[in-house]
């Protein structure tokens, strides 16, 4: 038994240094980066421990203010809808009809698109002179076209279109994953005593699925805590930073401006902005999730 636990450490070696150089080391060398002054257009004042000093900064600074609302209405406005939509899409692609499988895959097909292709596909739509948006809206008028990506408030509801149509998909694999796991029986069950198609629906299908709701919800809030290509692409953060989210704004901090040190804080706190609201999202949701399934 020992040579084969012995044996069974040498196969998990490799990936256990591979998460540690690649995922634990890059978290540990931010969050001691975030205590140092460090300005890369200023080599030679090397690295100075300044503390909180870049935390205060943090709070201090407006745009980074501004940048932490407009992430967290970008999380609380994609995530909720990605999943409503994502069940919606799933309760379908659970039924049994001609053409499923070929449905399955359009539907994954957003999902599958690389962002950066996504991104710049969505920047062409609502671009302000050729854009579908205002051709589908206004039509030859071109008078009336809007900019969108130039209008603060609109730039923030063109970066959450864009998100919501390509990572809706990854919600609905997630949600059909769960659908197919509730035995057909109950609803069979629920036939012959007479139940409708909601009741069935209100009692079995939604109770036996919130751990799979609970863990789209978890991915898709961690996902858009984080997003940063949509808005590198789509916007760079404009106009007048109003679609600036804590992640570009870490970026452009880092590498455009050079400050290491303070870039390294804004990545530290939307890395535990991430993990504070998955503990809540398992504390809270998973423990109700758990006492009515002992029931």
């Amino acid at each position: 038994m020992k040579g084969a636990q012995r044996v069974a450490s040498y196969y998990v070696l490799p990936s256990l240094v591979f998460v540690l150089l690649f995922s634990l080391y890059p978290i540990f060398e931010s969050f001691r980066l975030s205590f140092y002054r460090l300005i890369l257009a200023l080599p030679w004042l090397g690295q100075r421990f300044v503390g909180w000093e870049n935390y205060g900064d943090l709070v201090t600074d407006p745009v980074a203010m501004q940048s932490l609302g407009t992430t967290l209405l970008f999380v609380a406005v994609t995530a909720p809808l990605e999943v409503v939509l994502g069940l919606s899409m799933a309760l379908v692609l659970n039924e049994s009809f001609r053409g499923r499988a070929l449905l399955r895959a359009i539907v994954l097909v957003p999902w599958a698109i690389p962002t950066v292709v996504s991104s710049q596909m969505w920047r062409f739509i609502f671009n302000d002179r050729y854009g579908l948006i205002n051709f589908f809206l206004f039509g030859e008028a071109t008078h009336l076209y809007l900019a969108p990506l130039a209008e603060p408030d609109l730039a923030v509801l063109a970066i959450m279109t864009a998100d919501i149509w390509k990572t809706s998909s990854f919600a609905a694999l997630i949600i059909l994953a769960g659908l197919q796991t509730i035995p057909d029986e109950l609803y069979e069950a629920a036939s012959i005593d007479g139940a409708s198609a909601w009741q069935k629906f209100h009692h079995i299908t939604l109770p036996l699925l919130k751990p799979a709701l609970l863990l789209a919800l978890l991915f898709r809030t961690i996902d858009a805590l984080r997003v940063f290509d949509l808005v590198f692409v789509m916007t760079q953060g404009g106009p007048a930073d109003a679609t600036n989210v804590l992640q570009f704004y870490g970026y452009k901090k880092t590498f455009a401006e050079g400050m290491i040190g303070y870039g390294s804080a804004i990545a530290v706190v939307v890395f535990f902005l991430s993990l504070v609201l998955s503990l809540l999202y398992i504390r809270l949701l998973g423990a109700r999730i758990l006492e009515r399934s002992e029931r």
